[in-house]
């Protein structure tokens, strides 16, 4: 069985890299490919869920790679690869020759099988891995178009923010070693000591309220709506930002040991599904709301979390993937065909793209939480969570489902009036639009939006059960009949009056909707608070490091070549008197050589000269006859009687 696992995310992951590294070079049959990768990832899927294969292996010294589908990740798995699929499906007709659709669609691939890899993962070490190869993938297809500045600086801007938040995962995993917990498993997480555990409990917190746009790092998910429409569907709605909404009711035992943590997640939850409901009412532009409206429902699954409603935030997440995914496309298509996302250039656009615009009404209704369509039915999970928890969770969650209804009838309102007199007059705002479909928008349309409608069936008492047991929540509370007839009051109402006020101007202060507009000038925010200050620090730093450090070097240099000028000149001074000492030398060895020529040169060829005449001297008495010898022998021989004589 662990050959199905393996073969889940080596499926995508393999084919991806292969697709993304051939790039153009295989233009024509990337669509293809792609497409029949995640089909058959899908398959592989299904095959997980079913038999539940679990698998690990050597990763460190004392550390594995842990894989296992259980009762969560069966839902997960299945979910991403379904999305992947409906994505891919539609992106290849989206995207002509003369893109890079190797890149995308291996890119997109890549990014799949490294989600796969995130909610299969049972040890941390293989979930940084995951996240880190996601939070890569995710900036490269954000800025997909990356020779257009504006979409770099949007894609740098998503994966800087994200990034910051990630690092509380490392301190997680570096508390968790510091603590004890030497394997890393996830289930051993809430075991971990105090405080490691506490340090633990809020690096994980911090990395998935920034993965999933909560509260105070949504901006970033305005930012990445600068990425192709597909890109927005696959990465903002069951994948990407629902890691870490994932994350969290994976590791509710880890937020329940705290005491604080569960708390803490539930209520911003809570607080971003309201104030990005907000945000989302404000918008003009249909991606941008989407986009907000994505963060907002987000803000329910991490209630859930944070409540204890493991069950409810899995409904709440399976059913918004198909209606975001699904309403991101449609968004997208319309973007191809009339060359805009201006909500008021949109009018009629639903009456001129009849089947777009029916998906499109049907994951609006949904995504309203209008009955009977899922989104009602998986708030009301969550919501009974919430209300077990705290009236006050309950009272702002009921408050900001009656905020997303008034945002979804917005956009709806736009798209299905009747056509302006002059409506190619608002077209082609962003690029030039095509006035038609690709052959592959109706059936991943068409799929998705189905199970937008019908997904609410988990919620059912009979399947709700079934659920609860399968995430091994058996006594996660379901709605009480008020509950559900009162959420639904409040959606219908709330629906009713957004009809009613949208052709109106809203009674809200300009300074209001500019601010909602803006996202809460939280990336305004952030750049003061965080962006600023480190730049200046860097700035500080530089001229410390040139001024101090580098002009401390500069310092010992100038010295250093001070001390060689003076040791030069020393050097100088001490061959100069070497060669004054050498030039007396010269003198004396000249003066040496005359005292030698003339005195012991001369005294030697004096004595010479005298040997010499000596010798001649000598010679003259040696002539070879007798007398003479005997006449010399005789006066030496006087002479010496003579010296004898004188002597005595």
């Amino acid at each position: 069985m662990s050959a199905v696992i393996w073969l889940l995310i080596s499926l995508p992951l393999g084919a991806g890299a292969v697709l993304g590294v051939t790039g153009t070079r295989c233009n024509r049959l990337a669509p293809a490919l792609g497409v029949a990768v995640a089909v058959a990832t899908l398959g592989v899927a299904v095959a997980a869920a079913v038999t539940r294969p679990q698998s690990s292996a050597p990763l460190f010294a004392g550390m594995r790679a842990g894989l296992a589908v259980d009762g969560l990740s069966a839902f997960m798995v299945v979910t991403v690869a379904a999305v992947t699929t409906a994505v891919l499906a539609f992106a290849a007709g989206e995207f002509g020759p003369d893109e890079n659709r190797g890149r995308l669609f291996g890119l997109m691939l890549v990014f799949s099988g490294a989600m796969l890899v995130t909610v299969t993962a049972t040890t941390l070490p293989l979930l940084l891995m995951a996240w880190e190869v996601m939070g890569a993938t995710s900036w490269a297809l954000i800025g997909y178009w990356w020779r257009r500045p504006e979409r770099v600086r949007a894609a740098d801007t998503a994966f800087l923010t994200t990034r910051t938040a990630d690092l509380g995962l490392y301190l997680a995993a570096g508390a968790a070693v510091a603590g004890g917990a030497g394997s890393l498993d996830l289930r051993a997480l809430p075991d971990a000591p105090s405080p490691w555990l506490h340090v633990i409990t809020g690096g994980v917190v911090v990395a998935a309220l920034g993965k999933s746009a909560q509260l105070p790092f949504s901006f970033w998910l305005s930012r990445a709506m600068q990425g192709p429409s597909p890109v927005s569907a696959l990465l903002h709605s069951a994948t990407m930002v629902a890691a870490g909404a994932y994350l969290l009711l994976r590791l509710h035992p880890l937020l329940a040991a705290t005491g604080w943590a569960g708390p803490l997640v539930a209520w911003t939850g809570a607080v971003t599904a309201l104030f990005l409901g907000v945000v989302a009412v404000a918008q003009r532009d249909l991606k941008q709301l989407l986009a907000a409206s994505t963060s907002s429902q987000l803000g329910f699954m991490v209630l859930a979390a944070g409540s204890g409603g493991i069950a409810a935030g899995t409904t709440q997440l399976v059913a918004h993937a198909a209606t975001k995914s699904g309403l991101f496309l449609a968004a997208g298509a319309w973007l191809t065909a009339l060359g805009t996302k201006h909500l008021p250039a949109l009018r009629g656009a639903a009456r001129t793209y009849r089947l777009l615009g029916t998906a499109f009404t049907v994951g609006a209704l949904t995504l309203a939480g209008l009955p009977p369509l899922s989104l009602w039915a998986a708030k009301d999970e969550v919501l009974a969570s919430a209300y077990a928890e705290s009236t006050g969770l309950y009272a702002v969650g009921l408050a900001a489902a009656a905020v997303a209804a008034v945002y979804s009838i917005k956009a709806l309102w736009y798209v299905t009036q009747p056509l302006p007199d002059d409506p190619e007059a608002g077209y082609d705002t962003e690029r030039d639009g095509t006035r038609r479909t690709a052959r592959t928008t109706p059936a991943p349309l068409l799929v998705l939006t189905f199970a937008a409608a019908v997904l609410g069936v988990l919620a059912l008492p009979g399947p709700a059960s079934w659920l609860k047991r399968l995430v091994g929540a058996p006594d996660e509370p379901s709605p009480k009949p008020w509950e559900v007839g009162l959420s639904a009051g409040v959606a219908f109402a709330a629906a009713g009056l957004a009809w009613w006020w949208a052709s109106r101007p809203a009674p809200v202060p300009r300074p209001a909707v500019r601010w909602a507009r803006g996202w809460l000038h939280l990336e305004r925010a952030a750049h003061t608070v965080v962006v600023r200050p480190v730049l200046r620090l860097a700035r500080a730093l530089a001229v410390f490091d040139d001024r101090v450090v580098d002009g401390a070097v500069r310092q010992v240099a100038r010295g250093g070549l001070a001390t060689a000028r003076i040791a030069g000149r020393v050097d100088d001074g001490i061959d100069a008197a070497v060669r004054q000492t050498a030039r007396g030398g010269l003198a004396g060895a000249r003066l040496a050589g005359r005292a030698d020529d003339g005195g012991i040169d001369a005294a030697v060829d004096a004595v010479a000269a005298g040997a010499r005449g000596l010798g001649r001297a000598a010679r003259r008495p040696q002539t070879g006859l007798l007398h003479q010898y005997y006449a010399q022998a005789a006066l030496g021989f006087a002479v010496l009687v003579l010296i004898v004589l004188l002597v005595r």
